[in-house]
């Protein structure tokens, strides 16, 4: 029997729950979505082409020997021969050095302050991992 005086509760509590996973999976997807509409951009003029400037790589053995491309320098004048041939490569050069494993930290730091010394302010470390 259904007794007319009694107010019947609705529970939300589950849409709530579920409404508030589908906000938050809209707010999670909307900035990646991108709307492409064909343009068709003037033509610009012609520009003159802009040239890479190259990567100088250095390479210390295990007998302390440092290799710039084909030329071979001794450890103990590096920092003034460096210097010196450093001048035809602009200061913007992305300089990698490759060590080898066997040698001590000292001797590998004190080849990357010669050349941040000298000017160059992107030297990398290449390790083989």
């Amino acid at each position: 029997m259904f007794n007319w005086d009694e107010n019947p509760d609705l529970n939300i509590t589950p849409l709530v729950d579920i409404m508030l996973v589908l906000m938050a999976i809209l707010m999670v997807t909307a900035p990646v979505m991108e709307y492409e509409e064909q343009i068709n951009l003037p033509k610009g003029s012609a520009q003159k082409s802009t040239h890479k400037i190259p990567d100088l790589s250095i390479r210390i053995d295990s007998k302390k020997n440092i290799y710039i491309k084909h030329d071979k320098y001794s450890f103990a004048t590096f920092a003034d021969d460096f210097v010196l041939g450093s001048q035809k490569y602009p200061k913007s050069t992305v300089v990698y050095i490759k060590a080898d494993k066997e040698l001590k930290y000292n001797d590998v730091i004190y080849v990357l302050k010669v050349i941040k010394d000298s000017g160059f302010t992107k030297v990398s470390l290449v390790t083989n991992g």
